[in-house]
């Protein structure tokens, strides 16, 4: 076993004693694509989102330095009927593109050095191939010897072009050794399969992809391996069922982001976080901090700020992705900014409509933060004194409510404009920001008479009331009342018991003011 050449299967082995998920599937699909034209593999997605942890199963399945029939006989692939075929047959080259960046004192070298280890290893294992200088050549030198192609697995092969951003010569270099590798005449003698991880597409030059022969599966077009994204929706209540945790929750926190083949994927570091430490919370800022979205909706390209507070108060934003260049310098528009976000998984995609959204609560605390010191005044103030606000409905105090909306809704009258009752919700949802740490906001709730513009529902850890508030443009506070008793919302609250608070909110068109009208009641379960 070497650090590069067969590097064994250690690194699955630890996976599997911990909580583990089965993603065995994937290597189903990479098993069809051997020797085909579909054998190269580019999968980009956000961090935390288990692109090591599927290296490493592929590095252990087709190793053939080591036996791991055990880390899989259990396990989904295991029924494959080539399960055997293929298991520990292959020479496999994995390389970490951040290791190489980490141990090469001066990243100008980093291609160079990555290119003298890899070769050096090789030379041990087959010394009378040793005399060439390049890599692709030796490998091809290598296979004519052996008869043997080579498995080639990459994580992280855009780092690259994330840390060296401005090395133009040095990213050219790293494209032209994957060219000699991936897109040349000779790759069908040397290699039976690649896999490469990143999180972004492969970098376009002009309207062209650097290395065009990759199939590529992204955040905004998964495909047929979006159910290996992150966990499904069934694999989480799984683990919840098992160890004890409530899936609403799970599902509030970590949920949101959606493709057209699997409708609910969760964010699967947050998810084991949260049941290894036996609860619920924000585990993004474990491996990121908000700086680098504060930096990137800082930008405020074409009206960028526009969206980002349209989509904290709970609406989607129509976007055109097609102009982004898969890097993070090369902005020309606010939408190529929004894309760069869905890659980094701070934003979902909705590729039927051309929507983004902020997925889940976890991700709406990054934002919350990234806002709140970013300088933006007005919105920054409003998500700040929602906690104010909050408390201010949940003992009754309509003229405070009145007050806060009007402030809220003043300092941000270029953005938060309004000409109906949508626009209402939007400037109600950031107002009761606050709100969704111990709720779960459902807008447009329906009901069997018509529908309430905002419900939250307490979660199952507070001991909050439920809020339904019924939204008016220029008609009464009274009415919002009556319309909220006359519809029976109470209806849709089956499952639940406690005090509800009713709260009607008008805006009058003449005066610029906000009315408030709150009353409580109890439902018996």
């Amino acid at each position: 076993m070497g650090m590069y050449l067969n590097i064994g299967n250690a690194g699955f082995r630890s996976v599997r004693k911990g909580l583990y998920v089965d993603k065995t599937g994937l290597i189903s699909y990479i098993n069809s694509t051997l020797g085909t034209k579909d054998k190269l593999t580019c999968v980009s997605r956000p961090r935390r989102f288990g692109k090591s942890f599927a290296t490493q199963m592929l590095c252990a399945y087709y190793d053939k330095s080591c036996d791991s029939r055990e880390l899989f006989c259990d396990l989904e692939i295991a029924q494959d009927p080539v399960f055997e075929e293929f298991l520990n047959k292959y020479d496999v080259i994995y390389l970490d593109i951040t290791w190489f960046i980490s141990t090469e004192k001066n990243a100008r070298n980093t291609v160079a050095y990555l290119e003298e280890q890899v070769i050096a290893e090789l030379c041990v294992m087959y010394p009378s191939a040793c005399r060439e200088e390049s890599l692709p050549v030796m490998l091809v030198k290598i296979a004519e010897m052996t008869g043997r192609k080579f498995i080639v697995i990459i994580d992280e092969w855009d780092a690259l072009f994330r840390e060296t951003k401005n090395d133009a010569g040095l990213q050219k270099e790293y494209i032209q050794l994957l060219r000699g590798l991936f897109k040349s005449s000779l790759t069908d003698k040397m290699i039976e399969a690649a896999y490469m991880t990143g999180i972004l597409p492969i970098k376009k030059y002009g309207t062209q992809s650097a290395l065009t022969d990759f199939r590529e599966y992204t955040m905004l077009q998964p495909k047929k391996l979006a159910k290996y994204v992150g966990f499904t929706e069934k694999e989480v209540n799984d683990l919840c069922m098992e160890y004890g945790m409530d899936f609403e929750d799970a599902k509030r926190w970590y949920d949101g982001y959606s493709f057209s083949r699997v409708k609910s994927v969760y964010s699967p570091n947050s998810v084991v976080q949260a049941i290894s430490n036996e609860e619920f919370g924000d585990y993004w800022t474990e491996t990121e901090t908000y700086e680098s979205l504060k930096f990137y909706i800082g930008l405020n390209e074409d009206g960028l700020k526009d969206a980002v507070i349209s989509m904290l108060g709970g609406q989607r934003y129509r976007i055109n992705t097609r102009t982004f260049q898969n890097d993070i310098s090369s902005f020309k528009s606010r939408d190529d900014v929004l894309t760069l976000l869905v890659h980094l998984g701070y934003l979902a995609y909705d590729s039927v409509n051309k929507e983004v959204y902020i997925p889940n609560q976890e991700v709406a605390d990054e934002f919350r933060n990234a806002v709140e010191y970013s300088g933006w005044e007005g919105i920054s103030e409003a998500l700040r004194v929602s906690e104010d606000l909050l408390n201010a409905t949940l003992r009754g105090d309509e003229q405070v409510v009145a007050r806060g909306i009007d402030k809220i809704h003043m300092a941000n009258t270029s953005i938060l404009a309004y000409n109906n009752e949508n626009s209402l919700s939007c400037v109600i949802t950031i107002a009761y920001y606050a709100a969704q740490r111990d709720y779960t906001l459902i807008r447009e709730m329906p009901t069997g008479k018509g529908f309430a513009d905002v419900v939250f529902l307490p979660g199952k850890h507070t001991d909050k009331p439920a809020i339904i508030i019924e939204l008016k443009w220029d008609k009464s506070v009274q009415g919002a009342i009556g319309q909220i008793e006359d519809k029976k919302y109470t209806g849709v609250l089956s499952s639940y018991a406690g005090n509800l608070l009713m709260v009607g909110i008008n805006y009058n068109k003449k005066s610029k003011k906000h009315e408030c009208k709150i009353k409580k009641m109890e439902i018996e379960g």
